[in-house]
């Protein structure tokens, strides 16, 4: 009696998985997350705070540096007090909701510091005075 073949095919051909559609998915991710994740703003310097009985840890999106030429830093570079009006409207554009930390050096001339954080406020920004803990 003759053997009849099986009706199912059973050849020795090798499954590939189609990779593309998931490496397609993993990239629209990727960029998502870089388009949507706020980077913080370096100011540039990093000047000597004054010590200070208590420290908040904040993260701030904006940092703005007075070192002890009374120079204003911001994302490393340096400007003249008349020129911070637009800068941080600027900043407050690519984030609405910023938060301002302020480092200014021990030998920083304070009316510097003060007019700073009062052009801050003006514009709505919350705003903190960076210190070191004691």
């Amino acid at each position: 009696m003759a053997r009849r073949g099986s009706r199912v095919s059973t050849d020795d051909e090798e499954v590939e998985l189609n990779m593309t559609p998931m490496l397609d998915v993993v990239f629209i991710l990727l960029i998502f997350f870089i388009v949507t994740s706020v980077f913080i703003k370096e100011p540039g310097i990093d000047p000597i705070r004054p010590d200070a009985l208590t420290e908040d840890d904040l993260n701030p999106s904006m940092l703005v540096a007075v070192n002890s030429e009374n120079e204003i830093w911001i994302d490393r570079r340096v400007y003249e007090q008349a020129e911070l009006q637009p800068i941080i409207e600027q900043l407050l554009q690519e984030n609405p909701k910023a938060r301002a930390t302020i480092q200014g050096d021990e030998e920083a001339d304070i009316g510097i510091i003060l007019d700073v954080q009062d052009l801050l406020l003006e514009n709505g920004v919350e705003v903190s005075i960076s210190t070191l803990q004691e």
